[in-house]
């Protein structure tokens, strides 16, 4: 059974055009320059696991035709990956069950605090999410429709996010630094999914000639790169790239 990779949102924390309308460097009337936030699923079958909640996850849900949700894996605790937790109470509903997401200690931490109606059942509402608390190495599903994750852990500025790999493929999302141990793990992928915010040097985000430099020393087969800022225009940025590089756009499929 194949199993594919769906970049639902591409953009950086305020997306492509921004909440004022602009656009910045970004060709409006290109559909691939408009970004909504980061998310991505896996699947396999019936087996969808979730890559982050970004709070425009219901429109990525509905624009893909997405019509359920078995899990969900966490990256870090930033809002523009978490706060479309809200949009997973319909699968509850849907299933009458709870969804099993799985992050690090301090994102489950920081969901326990801020969202702790979603792990225990209320006067009115029920709990309609189970935490789990990530391991090195795991498997989700059954059967055919079984998914094998590594995570590693790297930099996103003053904290951890978790990057993750499958199917010879890995995803991240958020990073600006990765160490000889990083390095050794994403040799030779086939598919490298990898932060690249903007053209400029950033505090806690990958610059395109940093990712470039990655690139040069890991050797994927093919590239891609995500959570675009509004300086990162389509095209522009497409001409730039070497053959084996392209930028993401929501919708994205990839066939693993």
């Amino acid at each position: 059974m194949k199993t594919f990779l769906t970049i639902l949102g591409s953009g950086g924390s305020m997306g492509v055009p921004r909440a004022d309308g602009h656009w910045g460097a970004c060709d409006k009337s290109n559909k691939k320059n408009c970004r909504t936030r980061c998310s991505a699923l896996v699947s396999k079958g019936n087996n969808n696991i979730l890559i982050d909640t970004s709070p425009d996850l219901r429109f990525q849900l509905i624009r893909n035709k997405i019509k359920n949700i078995t899990s969900v894996l966490y990256s870090h605790l930033h809002a523009d990956q978490t706060h479309g937790i809200n949009d997973l109470r319909v699968f509850f509903l849907k299933n009458n069950k709870k969804i099993n997401i799985y992050a690090d200690e301090p994102t489950l931490d920081y969901f326990k605090k801020n969202y702790s109606y979603y792990f225990k059942n209320g006067p009115e509402y029920p709990a309609i999410l189970k935490t789990n608390k990530l391991k090195n190495n795991f498997s989700l599903g059954f059967d055919s429709e079984l998914i094998t994750f590594k995570t590693i852990k790297v930099k996103h500025g003053k904290i951890n996010n978790i990057a993750y790999i499958f199917k010879n493929s890995a995803y991240i999302s958020d990073c600006n630094k990765l160490s000889l141990s990083n390095l050794k793990e994403l040799k030779d992928l086939n598919y490298f999914i990898i932060d690249c915010l903007r053209y400029k040097k950033h505090p806690s985000h990958f610059s395109l000639r940093e990712v470039l430099s990655i690139v040069k020393l890991i050797k994927p087969k093919q590239t891609i790169l995500t959570n675009l800022h509004i300086d990162l225009d389509y095209n522009i940025l497409l001409k730039k790239l070497p053959s084996n590089v392209k930028p993401a756009f929501d919708g994205l499929k990839i066939e693993l």
